[in-house]
């Protein structure tokens, strides 16, 4: 991953979404109607699926959406070169073909990448769509009137970093060829094995230049997936999707489309999603949600119903909320305090405090407990489910405080968040056993993000958290501890401010296999060398439950977003 140029949605983790209450992913939902078939019947075609959400799917303009995620609603109209499999748990972790015929043909080092289309594509007005509307789709997300999109394309593309989209001097991007209509040509300024994960971003939609309204283009965007926008109030409040008439299944063999409609509604209050979907009533009977989970109190009512508990997929997105430490802020900077801190964790408080045992896994790696991310099982400072207060007293005093220490544990107050006032408190008593006091900061979400990822007020001592944006260790390791990566005009995501040499160097290396079960196993190793610098320390992986209308079938949720694939889901 490429040093963030935005605050994007999952990179902002502390900021925005990618917290208990809204992050999901899965390894596969585990009930009575999950497993990819509804409970009663196999799928059928037709009828409304309402998809009830807290977030508003705004700025729907492919250049604009940070990933194609938004609970797949995106990639029902945008279809990319590649896509994530649509399958359950750790085969939906794979990328596969979309618009292409392949996942990409890499060149001189994998800084080359060349894609060719498949035969009988076209938008929804049966125009074919052709390597120039994709060329195009991706120039124009580099106009500044249109951010809001992934940052790798400015990062990984020859000649990309100053490029300010065709709109002004009508400019294109050398280093994308398209030699004829069905061949597209990527120039990379350096190897990026990973650059077939990229390509499922909604930037590399087509887009037809004659059809290009710029920014009003969200409001009815050409459709080259199964969906059409037919509806798009107050900026993705209310979004309905209806067929494209001119979309084929030949040509797509990852969205089913079984509804004839998609009626998405956002903006709403998480306690009423829940209540609607649990009573099932009229049209919430064939609803799902996207990004909103279950929490603590409502998990107590719904395993005491076998209805409902049949009706709630479980979900592991590839997140991990942990500790950050600044090693230039007293006394972090000795490496004897953060491991003390490490031995003195309690993770059984913390994980209770996160949900308990249903919503969140302790953790002892950064990486997620997840193949495709390279995970390596290993704890580098071995204390137990409880913590080790004596190993942590030792390390303290090695330290040069064997009578104990004070500290200052910044958080959020926004207690739906998995930076909040329970965690820290969790952590608070925990430490406490081992001699160190810790003092709590609380700060409004807003202050807090800012404060957190700026190097210039970034405390020695907070809570934090990370996803990926696709399924590799890359993403998830690079973004955080390589020291190029290091922003001090702008939103910082390496706390620890890493910048090791042998550290960058693996990095690139890695970047460079194009094999990604080669290079799952040397991100893990990476994860291991990193984690025993203790510039961490991960607290847990959260867990997802969401649930879904007594009316939905063929549930699907893959290890790659965990959330409930609406592009499989029929209605009864």
């Amino acid at each position: 991953m490429s040093r963030p140029t935005s605050t994007p949605r999952r990179l902002a983790a502390a900021s925005a979404t990618v917290a208990l209450v809204v992050g999901a992913a899965a390894c596969g939902p585990k009930a009575d109607g999950g497993g990819g078939t509804g409970k009663d019947a196999a799928p059928q075609r037709g009828g409304t699926l309402t998809v009830l959400n807290q977030n508003p799917q705004d700025q729907f303009d492919p250049a604009r959406l940070y990933t194609s995620g938004g609970g797949n609603v995106p990639s029902l109209v945008f279809r990319t070169l590649t896509t994530r499999n649509r399958a359950d748990g750790a085969a939906g972790t794979k990328v596969v073909p979309d618009l292409a015929t392949d996942t990409g043909t890499p060149s001189e080092g994998a800084t080359v990448w060349t894609y060719h289309l498949r035969d009988g594509l076209t938008f929804e007005d049966g125009s074919p769509i052709t390597t120039a509307d994709i060329k195009y789709g991706i120039e124009r997300s580099f106009a500044p009137e249109l951010s809001g999109g992934a940052p790798y394309l400015r990062d990984w593309l020859v000649g990309a970093a100053d490029y300010q989209g065709p709109y002004k001097d009508g400019r294109t991007l050398d280093s994308i060829e398209t030699p004829d209509a069905k061949t597209i040509v990527f120039h990379l300024a350096k190897p990026e094995g990973d650059f077939p994960y990229l390509a499922t971003q909604t930037q590399f939609a087509p887009v037809p230049k004659a059809k290009d309204t710029g920014t009003k283009y969200q409001d009815h965007p050409v459709s080259s997936g199964p969906y059409q926008v037919e509806k798009n109030e107050n900026d993705g409040a209310h979004l309905v999707l209806k067929r494209n008439p001119n979309w084929s299944a030949a040509t797509d063999d990852q969205r089913k489309a079984y509804p004839d409609t998609i009626d998405v509604q956002s903006g709403l209050d998480p306690a009423v999603i829940n209540q609607r979907l649990s009573a099932g009533t009229g049209a919430d009977a064939a609803a799902v949600t996207t990004d909103t989970n279950l929490g603590p109190s409502e998990l107590a009512q719904v395993k005491d119903d076998k209805a409902l508990a049949a009706r709630v997929g479980t979900g592991h997105f590839g997140y991990v909320n942990y500790l950050a430490f600044n090693p230039k802020v007293k006394p972090f900077d000795n490496p004897k305090v953060r491991q003390a801190i490490a031995y003195a964790l309690n993770r059984t408080s913390v994980v209770n405090a996160a949900g308990g045992s249903s919503l969140a896994e302790a953790a002892t790696t950064y990486l997620p407990a997840q193949e495709t991310f390279g995970y390596t099982p290993y704890d580098p400072f071995p204390a137990g489910a409880t913590g080790s207060p004596e190993k942590a007293k030792e390390a303290l005093k090695e330290a040069g405080y064997p009578d104990g220490l004070t500290v200052t544990l910044t958080h959020s107050t926004d207690t739906g968040k998995g930076y909040g006032p329970n965690l820290a408190t969790a952590v608070q008593d925990g430490l406490k056993a081992a001699g160190i006091t810790v003092r709590l900061e609380a700060l409004d979400s807003t202050r807090y993000s800012k404060t957190i990822h700026t190097v210039g007020t970034e405390p020695g001592f907070f809570l934090s958290g990370w996803g990926a944006d696709w399924p590799s260790g890359g993403p998830f390791l690079a973004p955080i501890f390589d020291g190029r990566q290091i922003v001090t005009d702008g939103y910082n995501f390496n706390s620890a401010q890493l910048d090791d040499a042998s550290v960058n160097d693996e990095i690139d290396r890695i970047n460079k296999i194009t094999d990604h079960a080669e290079a799952a196993k040397r991100w893990g190793a990476l994860d291991q060398r990193i984690g025993e610098q203790a510039l961490t320390v991960p607290l847990f992986h959260p867990v997802y439950k969401r649930l879904y209308g007594k009316d939905v079938r063929n549930i699907v949720i893959s290890d790659w977003t965990g959330v409930l694939d609406i592009s499989q889901v029929a209605v009864k």
